[in-house]
């Protein structure tokens, strides 16, 4: 079982990052390694920066070209549009990939909370004289 997910630009590959982190980029983040524990394949292409991965896939350049970004993010399971435009429940996920999802952890509770460190300094690109800036977060 291969899993295919293609998020929006973001400033790492999660998304899982910064001073405010998104609780549904958290949640879906621990949803997917939880499939790769079931023995999914799962890869996560991000369009800030690996425009190639969206190019390269058909459906995913035809998304984009009726939808823009809005059709972002995508998962893709065994080469079929399984989402688009949100990102899915691990209940989705599980029965994509036909995994069973364990007793007690369907998400109906709160969302799972990442210790996040704030800091009033702006963020700081990373590298010496010759780096590039970036938004600073990861």
């Amino acid at each position: 079982m291969e899993v295919q997910v293609f998020d929006p630009a973001m400033c790492c590959s999660t998304g899982v990052c910064g001073p405010k982190v998104d609780p549904a980029l958290a949640r879906f983040a621990s949803d997917l390694a939880w499939l790769g524990e079931q023995g999914a394949t799962v890869s996560r292409f991000n369009l800030g920066q690996e425009p190639g991965a969206f190019v390269a896939s058909p459906a995913i350049r035809e998304l984009l070209q009726l939808s823009g970004e809005a059709a972002l993010p995508v998962v893709m399971v065994d080469g079929q549009v399984k989402s688009s435009g949100r990102y899915p429940s691990r209940s989705d996920l599980a029965a994509w990939a036909e995994v069973p999802e364990p007793a007690g952890t369907g998400r109906t509770g709160p969302e799972p909370r990442i210790p996040v460190a704030l800091s009033s300094a702006p963020p700081q690109p990373r590298g010496g004289a010759g780096a590039t800036s970036r938004s600073g977060c990861c």
